[in-house]
């Protein structure tokens, strides 16, 4: 569900909760459980002091009467675990002595961990925090920074999913508590703050990142972000969405290696749907990642080296060679060379996908992908 400040272009950030990093949590307990469980955690140290003076209770001495029974260790475990300790029942012999340093003692000191439990579970949780962000920090390499969580962001951040990347190897990065709340929840780890700033793009670790994904809604702040951001990082593969196409060169010129005309692309795809329907359902299809036809970038399989471009098993669209972008109809796209890269058009199906006869399809799916490629007319 989308939150309303979520498309917001520029938001107020309070001071004290600017550039934070948020990684994703297990669920919290509810509190009522979590008292009962804590309770239930103290009863049980209690039986089990019971139990321990129950066994050597003969090596015990009562004032009162000589002689101790159930009620009396029950007594004598009470006052002992809440360090009260009267001296009406103490220990006289040395089994009971040592039993008293070796097991009742770390049982009075465990029962009072219990009993100040929210206290020290407040600071345990903030050194987890900050031990969970170090080990963060030191293990992030070569991750996505996506900066702007509002509708392109976080359809960007799924299509990233489903083509297979990990919701650990995302950071989102946006100026709203609100929306990064939102973020941690879906597991991706947030960092609060304006990433204009270079302080804010640093500790999402851009400097490690492979790829930066900006998704702002204005586009003055997406050149600010991407000059930042390349500055930062000479090698990472920057894209950038903008709304007016005569800010895309401006974009390009500040580091951006690719910029999606949002405004541009929408109103052609209407025009286009409007002018063949049908044509326009197939692109739609296209654009949506993980449904019906899928467009995707998969290396040259050693089967298809030295073979032309028509005759590969699937639908190519493009032949990637080095930094050069060939047609499928370019006299040079063919023969398929192994170091190029083929973007395709496949149908998307589960990896294990199996038949109606429930045997498992003998086409292969395609390599680092999740999808089966499109049959051709002839087969």
């Amino acid at each position: 569900m989308k939150l309303p400040s979520q498309d917001a272009a520029a938001r107020e950030v309070p001071e004290d909760r600017s550039h934070r990093v948020l990684l994703p949590r297990r669920t919290p307990m509810p509190p009522l459980r979590q008292v009962a469980r804590r309770l239930l955690m103290a009863l049980l140290v209690l039986l089990a002091t019971v139990f321990i003076v129950w066994i050597d209770r003969n090596e015990y001495h009562d004032n009162a009467d000589g002689r101790v029974d159930l009620l009396d260790c029950f007594y004598y475990a009470t006052v002992t675990l809440s360090t009260t300790g009267y001296g009406d029942i103490v220990p006289y012999g040395d089994s009971a002595r040592l039993l008293n340093i070796l097991l009742i003692t770390p049982l009075r000191v465990l029962f009072l961990i219990i009993l100040v439990g929210t206290t020290l579970e407040v600071l345990t949780e903030r050194t987890r925090e900050q031990w969970q962000l170090k080990r963060w920090r030191n293990t992030l390499r070569d991750h996505t920074v996506i900066v702007g969580f509002g509708t392109k962001g976080r359809s960007a951040a799924q299509t990233l999913c489903a083509t297979g990347l990990n919701r650990d190897r995302i950071v989102i990065v946006d100026p709203s508590s609100k929306v990064i709340d939102a973020a941690v929840a879906d597991g991706f780890a947030g960092v609060v703050g304006d990433a204009t700033r270079s302080d804010v793009l640093l500790r999402a670790e851009v400097q490690r990142a492979h790829q930066v994904v900006i998704a702002t809604q204005r586009d003055d702040t997406a050149v600010l972000v991407s000059l930042t951001a390349r500055q930062l990082n000479k090698k990472a593969n920057i894209v950038a969405a903008v709304r007016e196409e005569e800010n895309a060169p401006l974009l390009r010129q500040s580091g951006a290696d690719a910029v999606i005309t949002s405004a541009s692309a929408a109103g052609r795809l209407l025009g286009l749907s409007v002018h063949s329907p049908s044509a326009g359902t197939v692109m739609e299809d296209l654009i949506q990642q993980g449904s019906g036809l899928d467009l995707v970038e998969r290396t040259v399989v050693k089967a298809e080296v030295g073979k032309s471009v028509r005759e590969t098993d699937d639908l190519v669209v493009s032949v990637l060679r080095g930094h050069r972008l060939l047609g499928y109809d370019d006299p040079e796209a063919s023969p398929l060379q192994s170091t190029d890269r083929l973007i395709t058009i496949v149908r998307a199906a589960p990896t294990e996908a199996a038949d109606l006869s429930g045997k498992q399809s003998a086409k292969p799916n395609l390599p680092g992908t999740g999808v089966a490629p499109m049959r051709r007319a002839d087969e």
